[in-house]
């Protein structure tokens, strides 16, 4: 299995890169795991919902570069579908068993993805409803491939 994070922005906090340090090694050790940051748009503080907008359509062009043609696209989006830990393994699973091998999940800035990134997307996933900072919400996401693997495996992480 080849699993691809795509997020806008660079990590910044030492706290959040050793956590994600730690789950890409654990990773690598049964899947193909791989994360690529992109540059975030330069915008004002206070934006129009059209000028918004574009900075969110400008960063998915950015993250959309990087997509392979046959790649499944989990966008992670606050008005997505919630799944459970085990629901999205099993989704995961699913797929793979129907031939998908190869997914890419995205995250957006600060202000989310653009329209440009969730037509394109297979699924939109949300974590919760509560808000939570995008370069956070990476980690948590590593730790929720890191736990898919684990509930495939049929190790006892998942309890």
């Amino acid at each position: 299995m080849n699993i691809q994070l795509l997020a806008v922005g660079k990590m910044k906090e030492k706290y959040l890169l050793a956590g994600m340090d730690e789950y890409e090694k654990r990773l690598k050790k049964d899947i193909k795991f791989s994360v690529k940051e992109v540059a975030d748009e330069r915008a004002p503080e206070h934006l129009s919902e059209k000028q918004a907008m574009q900075v969110m359509n400008k960063e998915g062009d950015r993250l959309l570069q990087h997509v392979k043609p046959q790649t499944y696209i989990i966008a992670l989006d606050r008005k997505g579908k919630m799944f459970s830990s085990a629901e999205m393994a099993a989704k995961i699973d699913q797929l793979a068993v129907h031939g998908q091998s190869s997914f890419t999940f995205m995250i957006g800035g600060s202000l989310g993805l653009g329209d440009n990134v969730l037509q394109r997307a297979d699924l939109r996933w949300s974590f919760s409803s509560l808000t939570f900072p995008h370069q956070l919400i990476r980690l948590m996401l590593m730790e929720q491939v890191y736990r898919f693997t684990q509930i495939q495996k049929g190790t006892p992480y998942h309890k």
